[in-house]
């Protein structure tokens, strides 16, 4: 009797341990089969953008060659055209010396005097500058574009040295920036952003210190030459917010806020070598003054958002439509010299400064942001403010869509931040102080910022 009690009590602890066992064995092959789904949809999602990100990147490069194919037929048109880093092998001077660490722009060293010319356009005007550009784009190019973008676009260059063209996929953006470097005899530098990039070397190069050379990107040998010359130097960072600005691009931001402009180094190496090129002082190189940053960033998915750090030292410019296309005549390339260009823009902020009446509208309308949506503007916006618009009226623009525009991008926008639904509950009381303010149906532009963001709700 003893003995089948205890057989028994052996059995269930048997099937009691199996059942366990299974149980856990079942949960073990559970979660296996969940982790392995995990991975299988993160693989998907990862192919599914770089997809996205390679389709964009080869709809880019052929409207490009797009343009360089029209562009080749136009006489003129010098320059370098950036497709990323390049690397160097180590090399020897023509004398036979020691081993060079920058062979470009040692070559660049040989050939300084062949970009200093002296046949500058000095009759143009900044209204016949935008004019003649619209038309150059339509006979040359086959690029159409509105007037008032041309204006924009002139305008944001007078004040900033960074800009950034944002809109729909095809709109033109990288266009219309490679056409301002053909129609100015130079063409641009087109630099494709890439999605890992975090310095300032993934645009420069970098010190190699296996091979004791640099690795120097064609952008760094664009940066050297504008030191050398007088014209204006256009370099394309193309689909820059596939990475994050604030990061690759960091110390270019800074230096392009300091007011003296020999101060402008870039660290380039942290060594010296006596036979490093002539404008490399210290390890570092002078960031041009004849150079703009043109940056095209489309907002979708596979893009990071920019920084309110970028956005407030940049000038931003919407392109949103296309243009319809134009019969334009026959127009020649002109030669502006960057010293002639800012020249012209200082003329114009001296004659059409923004009038009192409109610096009166600005205060009122800056003491209703802050009761409405609790933002302002501070001195960097109202310094901008007062650079743009002269520089657009000298291209042919009236003052008040001057205003507006730069308005909505630089201090409406800053309600992208705040909640849709408070911004939908008061914007016909700021609909109302705007008629107030500027007239009835004025700034639309800023209307039309706000009714975006009101529509998220």
């Amino acid at each position: 009797m003893i003995l089948l009690s205890e057989n028994r009590f052996l059995t269930d602890l048997w099937n009691a341990l199996s059942s366990w066992y299974a149980m856990i064995v079942y949960a073990a092959i559970l979660v296996v089969l969940i982790i392995f789904l995990i991975i299988t949809a993160m693989n998907f999602e990862l192919r599914s953008t770089r997809k996205v990100i390679e389709k964009k990147i080869d709809t880019e490069h052929t409207t490009i060659e797009t343009i360089q194919a029209n562009a080749a037929e136009i006489e003129g048109g010098v320059g370098i055209i950036a497709s990323g880093v390049s690397g160097v092998s180590g090399a020897k001077s023509e004398e036979g010396g020691d081993k060079v660490r920058f062979d470009k722009l040692c070559r660049l060293d040989e050939r300084k005097d062949s970009f200093k010319r002296d046949d500058y356009d000095e009759t143009v005007t900044l209204k016949a500058f935008c004019e003649n550009f619209r038309a150059f784009c339509s006979n040359r190019l086959k690029l159409y574009y509105d007037i008032e973008d041309i204006r924009r676009f002139v305008a944001g260059m007078a004040v900033s040295n960074l800009l950034i063209l944002q809109g729909m996929s095809g709109t033109g953006k990288t266009s219309l920036a490679y056409a301002l470097g053909t129609y100015l005899e130079n063409r641009a530098v087109v630099v494709p952003v890439q999605p890992m990039w975090k310095e300032r070397t993934d645009l420069i190069g970098y010190y190699n210190e296996f091979t004791k050379t640099f690795n120097e990107t064609t952008l760094l040998a664009a940066m050297y030459e504008a030191n050398y010359s007088k014209d204006i130097y256009v370099t394309i960072l193309d689909e820059m917010n596939i990475a994050r600005v604030e990061y690759y691009f960091a110390e270019f931001l800074s230096l392009l806020e300091l007011p003296e402009k020999e101060k402008r180094t870039l660290d380039v190496v942290a060594t010296t070598w006596d036979n490093d090129p002539e404008q490399i002082k210290n390890g570092k190189i002078v960031l041009p003054t004849n150079m703009w940053f043109i940056g095209t960033a489309n907002n979708d998915d596979s893009t990071f958002a920019i920084s309110d750090k970028v956005y407030d030292r940049a000038m931003i410019m919407n392109l949103d439509n296309k243009a319809e296309p134009f019969v334009a005549p026959y127009t020649k390339n002109v030669h502006l010299s960057a010293e002639r260009f800012m020249k012209l823009v200082k003329e114009a902020q001296e004659e059409y400064g923004i009038t009192r009446r409109n610096i009166n509208r600005l205060e009122a309308l800056d003491k209703q942001l802050i009761a409405s949506f609790h933002i302002t503007f501070g001195n960097r916006i109202m310094k901008q403010i007062r650079e743009y618009i002269p520089v657009y009226v000298a291209c042919g623009g009236e003052e008040l869509k001057a205003l507006d525009d730069i308005l909505s991008k630089k201090v409406i926008r800053k309600l992208e931040t705040q909640s849709p639904t408070y911004i939908r509950a008061h914007k016909d009381e700021f609909f109302a102080v705007l008629d107030k303010l500027f007239g009835t149906d004025e700034m639309r532009a800023c209307r039309s910022a706000i009714e975006r963001i009101a529509d998220n709700a």
